[in-house]
């Protein structure tokens, strides 16, 4: 018996010793002093800022564009408001060039600092078409006759464009279909007093979305002035 009681003393102390004996400190993961070692929380935990993006933290605009930024806000963890420093000022990001830019931010309190990203695409879209070209071009002035100042308009769907006043004097309405900066015609066929223009083409965008070059395939049935080739046309925006 008091064997017994002398083994129950010794295992009782050993477990109150071993728990007594628990490493003490910040549990919590998301704190900036979190000890991984602790198997006990101490209240020590402390935390950074939280830092959020306003809007999307992935933009797309048009190249050529205004671009303003939105900012982004920060909080400490009881909610007041930290500062937000823009480590790459906004107007960093070139709208005059397509291309992939990034805005850093970050807050700072006495605990730590948090940073966040975002993402802005500058690409060739819709609008950068839709607007006055001038049009010089190796074509001829009777084979292909490219008018210079052609009316270019949105087509029935997002990818389409319609190219009114295509040649010179004798008019006509050119549809193409765009993907970014590329421009595809496909064979289509421009009826003229005494025959036809059938054409393709295909071409891109500058980075700048300043010039378009187009080369251009055609066959002109019109007697005399007609004929077949290639050439080349440049759109130089206005």
């Amino acid at each position: 018996m008091k064997s017994t009681l002398v083994l129950f003393s010794i295992v009782t102390i050993g477990f109150i010793s071993l728990t007594g004996c628990k490493k003490k400190g910040c549990t919590d993961a998301t704190a900036t002093n979190y000890n991984s070692s602790a198997k006990k929380d101490d209240a020590s935990c402390v935390y950074g800022p939280t830092i959020t993006i306003i809007g999307s933290s992935d933009t797309t605009i048009n190249v050529g564009s205004t671009y303003n930024d939105p900012g982004a806000t920060a909080v400490n963890k009881d909610g007041s408001a930290v500062d937000v420093i823009v480590e790459q000022l906004a107007d960093s990001v070139n709208t005059a060039t397509t291309g992939v830019y990034y805005v850093n931010y970050k807050a700072t309190n006495a605990n730590g600092s948090a940073t966040a990203k975002r993402k802005v695409n500058v690409i060739i879209g819709k609008d950068n078409w839709l607007v006055t070209w001038d049009v010089t071009s190796n074509c001829g002035t009777t084979s292909f006759p490219l008018s210079g100042t052609p009316s270019v308009t949105s087509g029935s769907n997002a990818n389409e464009l319609v190219i009114d006043n295509m040649f010179t004097l004798l008019g006509g309405t050119a549809f193409a279909t765009i993907s970014g900066a590329n421009i595809n015609m496909a064979e289509q066929t421009v009826p003229v007093t005494g025959g036809e223009i059938i054409f393709t083409g295909t071409g891109t965008m500058t980075a700048t979305g300043n010039i378009i070059n187009i080369n251009y395939s055609y066959d002109n049935t019109i007697p005399l002035i007609g004929g077949q080739g290639t050439c080349v046309a440049t759109y130089t925006k206005q």
